[in-house]
Protein backbone atom coordinates (compact mmCIF):
# COMPACT_ATOMS: atom_id res chain seq x y z
CA UNK A 1 0.00 0.00 0.00
CA UNK A 2 1.50 3.30 -1.24
CA UNK A 3 0.97 6.42 -2.00
CA UNK A 4 2.48 8.41 -5.25
CA UNK A 5 2.47 12.31 -5.64
CA UNK A 6 2.18 13.28 -8.73
CA UNK A 7 3.21 16.26 -9.78
CA UNK A 8 2.78 19.37 -12.36
CA UNK A 9 5.80 18.73 -14.61
CA UNK A 10 7.82 21.20 -16.56
CA UNK A 11 6.58 22.05 -20.15
CA UNK A 12 9.10 24.23 -21.62
CA UNK A 13 12.06 26.79 -21.28
CA UNK A 14 11.09 29.36 -18.31
CA UNK A 15 7.54 28.02 -17.67
CA UNK A 16 7.20 27.90 -14.16
CA UNK A 17 3.78 27.84 -13.89
CA UNK A 18 0.56 25.77 -16.05
CA UNK A 19 -3.63 26.12 -15.78
CA UNK A 20 -5.43 23.32 -15.36
CA UNK A 21 -7.95 22.92 -17.97
CA UNK A 22 -9.92 19.94 -16.96
CA UNK A 23 -9.91 17.15 -14.39
CA UNK A 24 -10.21 13.55 -16.92
CA UNK A 25 -10.53 11.47 -13.98
CA UNK A 26 -12.36 12.05 -10.06
CA UNK A 27 -10.96 10.94 -6.87
CA UNK A 28 -11.89 7.57 -6.72
CA UNK A 29 -11.37 6.64 -10.57
CA UNK A 30 -8.38 3.59 -11.09
CA UNK A 31 -6.00 4.65 -13.80
CA UNK A 32 -4.06 2.53 -15.44
CA UNK A 33 0.14 3.68 -16.23
CA UNK A 34 0.20 5.99 -19.00
CA UNK A 35 -3.27 6.99 -19.05
CA UNK A 36 -4.41 10.60 -18.91
CA UNK A 37 -5.13 12.12 -15.57
CA UNK A 38 -5.87 15.72 -16.14
CA UNK A 39 -5.52 18.28 -18.98
CA UNK A 40 -3.32 21.11 -18.72
CA UNK A 41 -1.88 24.58 -20.34
CA UNK A 42 1.04 26.91 -20.94
CA UNK A 43 1.59 29.81 -22.62
CA UNK A 44 3.49 27.58 -24.98
CA UNK A 45 0.86 24.30 -25.74
CA UNK A 46 -1.57 22.31 -24.10
CA UNK A 47 -0.99 19.02 -22.93
CA UNK A 48 -1.87 15.69 -21.32
CA UNK A 49 -0.99 14.58 -18.20
CA UNK A 50 -0.55 10.74 -18.21
CA UNK A 51 -0.63 8.47 -14.44
CA UNK A 52 3.20 7.57 -13.48
CA UNK A 53 1.64 4.44 -11.85
CA UNK A 54 -1.37 2.04 -11.81
CA UNK A 55 -3.56 2.81 -9.02
CA UNK A 56 -6.69 4.52 -7.36
CA UNK A 57 -7.06 8.69 -7.69
CA UNK A 58 -7.11 8.97 -3.77
CA UNK A 59 -6.91 13.01 -4.15
CA UNK A 60 -6.89 15.73 -5.90
CA UNK A 61 -5.59 18.69 -4.67
CA UNK A 62 -6.30 21.95 -6.90
CA UNK A 63 -9.50 22.58 -9.52
CA UNK A 64 -10.01 23.25 -13.03
CA UNK A 65 -8.73 26.93 -13.78
CA UNK A 66 -6.50 27.21 -10.82
CA UNK A 67 -2.64 28.43 -12.09
CA UNK A 68 -0.23 25.87 -10.58
CA UNK A 69 3.77 26.15 -9.81
CA UNK A 70 5.70 23.43 -11.80
CA UNK A 71 7.07 21.12 -9.01
CA UNK A 72 3.95 21.26 -7.05
CA UNK A 73 1.88 18.10 -6.06
CA UNK A 74 -1.57 17.78 -7.70
CA UNK A 75 -3.00 14.50 -6.82
CA UNK A 76 -2.28 12.08 -4.67
CA UNK A 77 -2.49 8.32 -6.45
CA UNK A 78 -2.78 4.90 -4.30
CA UNK A 79 -1.36 1.63 -5.04
CA UNK A 80 -2.25 -1.97 -5.27
CA UNK A 81 -5.41 -1.34 -4.74
CA UNK A 82 -5.77 1.15 -1.78
CA UNK A 83 -9.23 2.55 -1.36
CA UNK A 84 -9.08 6.42 -1.90
CA UNK A 85 -9.78 8.63 0.37
CA UNK A 86 -10.90 12.56 -0.29
CA UNK A 87 -9.44 13.39 3.67
CA UNK A 88 -7.12 16.12 2.91
CA UNK A 89 -5.53 15.22 6.10
CA UNK A 90 -2.14 13.29 5.38
CA UNK A 91 -0.05 15.10 7.35
CA UNK A 92 0.62 11.91 9.55
CA UNK A 93 0.85 9.30 7.09
CA UNK A 94 3.76 8.78 5.12
CA UNK A 95 4.51 9.19 2.09
CA UNK A 96 6.20 7.61 -0.72
CA UNK A 97 8.87 9.21 -2.63
CA UNK A 98 7.35 11.85 -4.92
CA UNK A 99 7.20 9.71 -9.03
CA UNK A 100 7.06 13.14 -11.54
CA UNK A 101 5.89 13.11 -15.12
CA UNK A 102 8.58 12.25 -17.16
CA UNK A 103 9.99 15.80 -18.67
CA UNK A 104 12.74 15.91 -20.49
CA UNK A 105 13.52 19.39 -19.02
CA UNK A 106 15.92 20.21 -16.23
CA UNK A 107 15.34 23.65 -14.35
CA UNK A 108 19.36 25.45 -15.15
CA UNK A 109 18.39 29.29 -13.91
CA UNK A 110 17.92 30.76 -10.83
CA UNK A 111 14.53 30.58 -9.83
CA UNK A 112 12.66 33.84 -9.93
CA UNK A 113 11.12 34.97 -6.54
CA UNK A 114 8.17 32.56 -5.21
CA UNK A 115 4.57 33.17 -6.14
CA UNK A 116 2.17 33.06 -3.54
CA UNK A 117 0.67 29.25 -3.60
CA UNK A 118 -2.61 28.24 -4.98
CA UNK A 119 -5.13 27.21 -2.17
CA UNK A 120 -5.30 23.76 -1.77
CA UNK A 121 -9.31 22.97 -2.54
CA UNK A 122 -11.04 19.80 -1.99
CA UNK A 123 -11.37 17.30 -4.42
CA UNK A 124 -14.58 17.41 -6.66
CA UNK A 125 -17.46 15.21 -6.05
CA UNK A 126 -17.66 12.08 -7.87
CA UNK A 127 -21.14 13.26 -9.04
CA UNK A 128 -19.93 16.01 -10.81
CA UNK A 129 -20.75 15.95 -15.07
CA UNK A 130 -17.95 15.57 -17.03
CA UNK A 131 -20.27 17.58 -19.61
CA UNK A 132 -22.10 20.37 -20.39
CA UNK A 133 -25.54 21.10 -21.54
CA UNK A 134 -26.62 23.77 -22.24
CA UNK A 135 -30.67 25.64 -22.77
CA UNK A 136 -30.30 24.80 -26.59
CA UNK A 137 -29.69 20.68 -25.54
CA UNK A 138 -26.11 21.03 -27.53
CA UNK A 139 -23.22 19.44 -25.18
CA UNK A 140 -20.08 21.15 -23.97
CA UNK A 141 -16.89 19.33 -22.93
CA UNK A 142 -15.16 21.63 -19.50
CA UNK A 143 -12.15 22.06 -21.45
CA UNK A 144 -14.48 23.48 -24.51
CA UNK A 145 -16.07 26.06 -21.95
CA UNK A 146 -12.63 26.54 -20.09
CA UNK A 147 -11.15 27.65 -23.52
CA UNK A 148 -14.63 30.23 -23.81
CA UNK A 149 -14.09 31.03 -20.85
CA UNK A 150 -10.46 32.34 -21.39
CA UNK A 151 -10.92 33.84 -24.78
CA UNK A 152 -14.08 35.46 -23.55
CA UNK A 153 -16.47 33.78 -25.73
CA UNK A 154 -19.96 34.54 -25.42
CA UNK A 155 -22.33 31.72 -25.10
CA UNK A 156 -24.14 32.98 -28.29
CA UNK A 157 -21.09 32.74 -30.47
CA UNK A 158 -20.14 29.05 -28.95
CA UNK A 159 -23.79 27.70 -30.17
CA UNK A 160 -23.24 29.29 -33.31
CA UNK A 161 -19.47 27.00 -33.76
CA UNK A 162 -19.90 24.28 -36.01
CA UNK A 163 -18.82 21.28 -34.59
CA UNK A 164 -16.51 18.13 -36.12
CA UNK A 165 -16.73 15.69 -33.18
CA UNK A 166 -19.59 13.06 -32.51
CA UNK A 167 -22.42 14.38 -33.46
CA UNK A 168 -21.69 17.61 -33.80
CA UNK A 169 -20.52 18.42 -30.75
CA UNK A 170 -17.34 21.08 -30.72
CA UNK A 171 -14.02 19.88 -30.15
CA UNK A 172 -11.00 21.56 -28.94
CA UNK A 173 -9.56 21.62 -32.46
CA UNK A 174 -12.47 23.40 -33.76
CA UNK A 175 -12.05 25.91 -30.55
CA UNK A 176 -8.45 26.69 -31.68
CA UNK A 177 -9.29 27.19 -34.84
CA UNK A 178 -12.34 29.48 -34.51
CA UNK A 179 -10.01 31.46 -32.10
CA UNK A 180 -7.41 31.70 -35.22
CA UNK A 181 -9.78 33.07 -37.31
CA UNK A 182 -12.28 35.24 -35.05
CA UNK A 183 -10.50 38.47 -36.18
CA UNK A 184 -11.30 37.71 -39.52
CA UNK A 185 -14.39 36.46 -38.92
CA UNK A 186 -15.36 40.30 -38.02
CA UNK A 187 -16.62 38.78 -34.53
CA UNK A 188 -14.73 40.09 -31.93
CA UNK A 189 -15.12 39.28 -28.04
CA UNK A 190 -16.88 41.29 -25.64
CA UNK A 191 -14.12 42.73 -23.33
CA UNK A 192 -14.19 43.23 -19.68
CA UNK A 193 -14.98 47.01 -19.05
CA UNK A 194 -14.32 49.29 -16.30
CA UNK A 195 -16.30 52.71 -16.13
CA UNK A 196 -15.72 55.71 -14.29
CA UNK A 197 -18.42 56.46 -11.30
CA UNK A 198 -17.64 59.06 -9.79
CA UNK A 199 -14.67 58.45 -7.96
CA UNK A 200 -14.72 54.42 -7.92
CA UNK A 201 -14.62 52.30 -10.83
CA UNK A 202 -17.20 49.71 -11.41
CA UNK A 203 -16.65 46.66 -13.86
CA UNK A 204 -18.99 45.18 -16.13
CA UNK A 205 -19.13 43.55 -20.05
CA UNK A 206 -19.70 45.02 -22.99
CA UNK A 207 -19.83 44.44 -26.32
CA UNK A 208 -18.66 48.15 -27.33
CA UNK A 209 -15.78 48.40 -25.03
CA UNK A 210 -15.80 51.87 -25.16
CA UNK A 211 -16.41 53.43 -21.76
CA UNK A 212 -17.29 57.04 -20.77
CA UNK A 213 -14.15 58.48 -21.08
CA UNK A 214 -12.97 57.82 -24.18
CA UNK A 215 -11.25 54.60 -23.18
CA UNK A 216 -11.19 50.76 -23.23
CA UNK A 217 -9.62 48.36 -20.78
CA UNK A 218 -9.66 44.93 -21.86
CA UNK A 219 -8.20 41.99 -19.50
CA UNK A 220 -5.59 39.88 -20.89
CA UNK A 221 -6.53 36.18 -21.90
CA UNK A 222 -4.13 33.89 -20.17
CA UNK A 223 -1.72 33.05 -22.58
CA UNK A 224 -0.97 36.93 -22.72
CA UNK A 225 -0.45 37.28 -18.96
CA UNK A 226 2.07 34.23 -18.83
CA UNK A 227 3.98 36.36 -21.96
CA UNK A 228 4.31 39.16 -19.89
CA UNK A 229 5.29 37.07 -16.43
CA UNK A 230 8.27 35.48 -18.63
CA UNK A 231 9.29 39.17 -20.43
CA UNK A 232 9.63 40.75 -16.62
CA UNK A 233 11.20 37.56 -15.49
CA UNK A 234 14.00 37.67 -17.67
CA UNK A 235 14.79 41.09 -17.68
CA UNK A 236 14.68 41.29 -13.74
CA UNK A 237 17.46 38.02 -14.37
CA UNK A 238 19.26 39.53 -17.44
CA UNK A 239 20.97 42.53 -17.13
CA UNK A 240 20.42 43.20 -20.89
CA UNK A 241 23.20 44.84 -23.27
CA UNK A 242 22.22 44.92 -27.16
CA UNK A 243 25.07 45.24 -30.06
CA UNK A 244 24.12 45.98 -34.15
CA UNK A 245 26.05 44.92 -37.27
CA UNK A 246 24.52 45.84 -40.46
CA UNK A 247 25.86 42.89 -43.00
CA UNK A 248 26.27 42.81 -46.51
CA UNK A 249 24.23 39.93 -47.27
CA UNK A 250 24.00 40.11 -51.56
CA UNK A 251 26.11 37.18 -52.20
CA UNK A 252 23.45 34.76 -50.06
CA UNK A 253 20.31 36.79 -51.31
CA UNK A 254 21.36 36.43 -55.02
CA UNK A 255 22.34 32.86 -54.57
CA UNK A 256 18.66 32.12 -52.84
CA UNK A 257 16.98 33.71 -55.91
CA UNK A 258 18.61 31.76 -58.51
CA UNK A 259 18.42 28.62 -57.24
CA UNK A 260 15.75 28.32 -54.82
CA UNK A 261 13.51 26.49 -58.14
CA UNK A 262 16.50 23.91 -58.00
CA UNK A 263 16.82 23.39 -53.93
CA UNK A 264 12.91 22.45 -53.87
CA UNK A 265 13.31 20.46 -57.05
CA UNK A 266 16.38 18.60 -55.66
CA UNK A 267 15.17 18.20 -51.52
CA UNK A 268 11.37 18.49 -52.04
CA UNK A 269 11.87 21.63 -49.78
CA UNK A 270 11.40 25.43 -50.20
CA UNK A 271 14.19 27.59 -49.15
CA UNK A 272 13.87 30.63 -46.91
CA UNK A 273 16.64 32.75 -45.85
CA UNK A 274 16.17 31.47 -41.99
CA UNK A 275 18.17 28.16 -42.45
CA UNK A 276 20.96 30.22 -44.11
CA UNK A 277 21.19 32.06 -40.94
CA UNK A 278 20.71 30.06 -38.97
CA UNK A 279 23.72 27.82 -40.85
CA UNK A 280 26.27 30.85 -39.89
CA UNK A 281 24.97 31.41 -36.46
CA UNK A 282 25.96 27.91 -35.77
CA UNK A 283 29.55 28.15 -37.03
CA UNK A 284 29.62 31.42 -35.39
CA UNK A 285 28.61 29.24 -31.85
CA UNK A 286 31.36 26.92 -32.91
CA UNK A 287 33.87 29.43 -32.75
CA UNK A 288 32.49 31.31 -29.39
CA UNK A 289 31.36 28.49 -27.22
CA UNK A 290 30.59 30.84 -23.98
CA UNK A 291 27.93 31.78 -26.39
CA UNK A 292 26.07 28.62 -25.37
CA UNK A 293 25.88 28.73 -21.98
CA UNK A 294 23.01 29.36 -19.34
CA UNK A 295 23.47 30.51 -15.47
CA UNK A 296 22.88 28.60 -12.20
CA UNK A 297 23.96 31.07 -9.38
CA UNK A 298 27.79 31.82 -9.26
CA UNK A 299 28.31 28.73 -12.11
CA UNK A 300 28.41 29.16 -15.85
CA UNK A 301 26.78 25.76 -17.44
CA UNK A 302 28.31 25.41 -20.83
CA UNK A 303 26.37 23.84 -23.54
CA UNK A 304 27.54 21.08 -25.71
CA UNK A 305 24.57 20.45 -27.62
CA UNK A 306 23.88 23.45 -30.15
CA UNK A 307 20.27 23.76 -30.07
CA UNK A 308 18.63 26.75 -31.83
CA UNK A 309 15.84 27.95 -30.98
CA UNK A 310 13.50 29.72 -33.99
CA UNK A 311 10.82 31.70 -32.81
CA UNK A 312 7.47 31.53 -35.13
CA UNK A 313 4.33 33.92 -34.94
CA UNK A 314 0.75 31.76 -34.55
CA UNK A 315 -2.35 32.77 -36.05
CA UNK A 316 -3.44 34.58 -32.90
CA UNK A 317 -0.27 37.20 -32.87
CA UNK A 318 1.70 35.41 -30.54
CA UNK A 319 5.39 33.75 -30.73
CA UNK A 320 5.88 30.24 -30.17
CA UNK A 321 9.72 29.16 -30.28
CA UNK A 322 10.37 25.69 -31.46
CA UNK A 323 13.60 24.22 -31.18
CA UNK A 324 16.05 22.36 -33.88
CA UNK A 325 18.20 20.29 -31.63
CA UNK A 326 21.75 19.18 -32.53
CA UNK A 327 21.88 21.67 -35.06
CA UNK A 328 25.31 21.80 -35.65
CA UNK A 329 25.25 18.10 -37.28
CA UNK A 330 22.35 19.38 -39.88
CA UNK A 331 23.67 20.49 -43.31
CA UNK A 332 21.52 23.68 -45.23
CA UNK A 333 19.10 20.82 -46.42
CA UNK A 334 18.76 19.25 -43.51
CA UNK A 335 18.00 23.00 -41.64
CA UNK A 336 15.47 23.92 -44.26
CA UNK A 337 13.57 20.99 -43.25
CA UNK A 338 13.39 21.37 -40.17
CA UNK A 339 13.14 24.85 -40.51
CA UNK A 340 9.31 24.08 -42.33
CA UNK A 341 8.22 21.66 -40.78
CA UNK A 342 8.33 23.33 -37.11
CA UNK A 343 7.43 26.60 -38.60
CA UNK A 344 4.33 24.23 -40.26
CA UNK A 345 3.44 22.55 -37.31
CA UNK A 346 3.35 25.91 -34.90
CA UNK A 347 1.22 27.32 -36.65
CA UNK A 348 -1.25 24.84 -36.94
CA UNK A 349 -0.58 24.28 -32.94
CA UNK A 350 0.49 20.57 -33.70
CA UNK A 351 3.87 20.91 -31.24
CA UNK A 352 4.95 18.67 -29.31
CA UNK A 353 6.16 19.48 -25.55
CA UNK A 354 9.63 18.19 -26.10
CA UNK A 355 9.84 20.10 -29.27
CA UNK A 356 9.70 23.63 -27.72
CA UNK A 357 12.62 22.41 -25.35
CA UNK A 358 16.13 22.43 -24.42
CA UNK A 359 16.89 25.05 -26.60
CA UNK A 360 20.66 26.94 -26.43
CA UNK A 361 20.34 29.90 -28.17
CA UNK A 362 17.65 31.74 -30.02
CA UNK A 363 17.17 33.17 -33.23
CA UNK A 364 14.21 35.63 -34.17
CA UNK A 365 13.59 37.50 -37.71
CA UNK A 366 12.12 41.05 -37.29
CA UNK A 367 12.43 41.64 -40.65
CA UNK A 368 9.14 39.44 -41.02
CA UNK A 369 7.23 42.30 -39.97
CA UNK A 370 9.12 45.09 -42.00
CA UNK A 371 11.71 46.05 -38.81
CA UNK A 372 14.95 46.96 -39.81
CA UNK A 373 16.47 45.93 -35.96
CA UNK A 374 15.26 45.14 -32.46
CA UNK A 375 15.84 44.78 -28.88
CA UNK A 376 14.84 41.31 -28.28
CA UNK A 377 14.52 40.13 -24.94
CA UNK A 378 16.75 37.12 -23.98
CA UNK A 379 14.72 33.53 -23.53
CA UNK A 380 16.11 32.29 -20.07
CA UNK A 381 17.76 30.34 -19.22
CA UNK A 382 19.61 31.14 -22.62
CA UNK A 383 22.50 34.20 -22.11
CA UNK A 384 21.82 35.81 -25.68
CA UNK A 385 19.17 36.21 -28.70
CA UNK A 386 19.89 37.43 -32.15
CA UNK A 387 16.86 39.90 -34.19
CA UNK A 388 17.54 39.58 -37.71
CA UNK A 389 16.46 42.68 -39.81
CA UNK A 390 14.89 42.99 -43.05
CA UNK A 391 16.77 43.03 -46.18
CA UNK A 392 16.83 46.04 -47.96
CA UNK A 393 18.60 47.75 -51.19
CA UNK A 394 21.05 50.26 -49.93
CA UNK A 395 23.85 52.08 -51.69
CA UNK A 396 26.88 50.90 -50.25
CA UNK A 397 30.48 51.83 -50.32
CA UNK A 398 32.19 48.69 -51.58
CA UNK A 399 36.25 48.41 -51.75
CA UNK A 400 37.53 47.25 -55.13
CA UNK A 401 41.31 47.12 -56.46
CA UNK A 402 40.69 50.33 -58.70
CA UNK A 403 39.16 52.01 -55.67
CA UNK A 404 36.27 52.77 -53.86
CA UNK A 405 32.80 52.47 -55.84
CA UNK A 406 28.95 53.03 -54.64
CA UNK A 407 26.93 50.02 -55.54
CA UNK A 408 23.27 49.24 -54.73
CA UNK A 409 23.73 46.16 -51.87
CA UNK A 410 21.46 43.78 -50.14
CA UNK A 411 21.82 45.00 -46.57
CA UNK A 412 20.99 43.49 -43.23
CA UNK A 413 20.73 44.95 -39.36
CA UNK A 414 21.24 42.15 -37.35
CA UNK A 415 21.71 42.58 -33.46
CA UNK A 416 22.24 40.20 -30.47
CA UNK A 417 21.07 40.66 -26.91
CA UNK A 418 22.87 39.43 -24.37
CA UNK A 419 23.14 38.53 -20.84
CA UNK A 420 26.01 41.13 -19.28
CA UNK A 421 26.47 39.20 -16.06
CA UNK A 422 28.39 36.23 -18.45
CA UNK A 423 28.68 38.22 -22.15
CA UNK A 424 31.32 41.15 -22.07
CA UNK A 425 31.25 43.53 -25.08
CA UNK A 426 33.76 42.09 -26.53
CA UNK A 427 32.70 38.22 -26.47
CA UNK A 428 28.99 39.28 -27.47
CA UNK A 429 30.30 41.98 -30.45
CA UNK A 430 33.06 39.50 -31.60
CA UNK A 431 29.90 36.71 -31.91
CA UNK A 432 27.98 39.06 -33.84
CA UNK A 433 30.61 40.26 -35.90
CA UNK A 434 31.77 36.57 -37.14
CA UNK A 435 28.12 36.11 -38.06
CA UNK A 436 28.00 38.91 -40.12
CA UNK A 437 31.45 37.64 -41.65
CA UNK A 438 30.11 34.01 -42.20
CA UNK A 439 26.62 35.57 -44.14
CA UNK A 440 28.87 37.97 -46.18
CA UNK A 441 31.67 35.51 -47.38
CA UNK A 442 28.42 33.26 -48.19
CA UNK A 443 29.83 31.65 -52.05
CA UNK A 444 27.59 32.87 -54.39
CA UNK A 445 28.84 29.94 -56.74
CA UNK A 446 27.62 27.20 -54.22
CA UNK A 447 26.30 23.85 -55.53
CA UNK A 448 22.75 23.23 -54.39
Amino acid sequence: MAKIDLIMPKMGESIMEATILKWVKKVGDSVEEDETILEIATDKVDSEIPSPVDGVISEILFKEDDVVEIGKVIAIISTEGEESSTSSDTSDKPKAEPVTVEAPVVIETPKPAPQKPSPVVSAPSSSSKTSVITSNGRFYSPLVKSIAKKENISQAELDAISGSGSKGRVTKKDMLNYVSNRGQSGVSAAPVIQQQSGSKLSSQSSSVGVSQGGTEIIEMDRMRKLIADHMVMSKKTSPHVTSFVEADVTNLFNWRSKNKNAFTAKYGEKITFTPIFIEAVVKAIGDFPLINVSVDGNNIIVKKDVNIGMAAALPSGNLIVPVIKNADYLNLPGLTTKVNDLANRARTNKLKPEEIQGGTFTVTNVGTFGNVMGTPIINQPQVAILALGAIRKKPAVIETEFGDVIAIRQMMFMSLSYDHRVVDGFLGGSFLKRISTYLEAFDPNREV
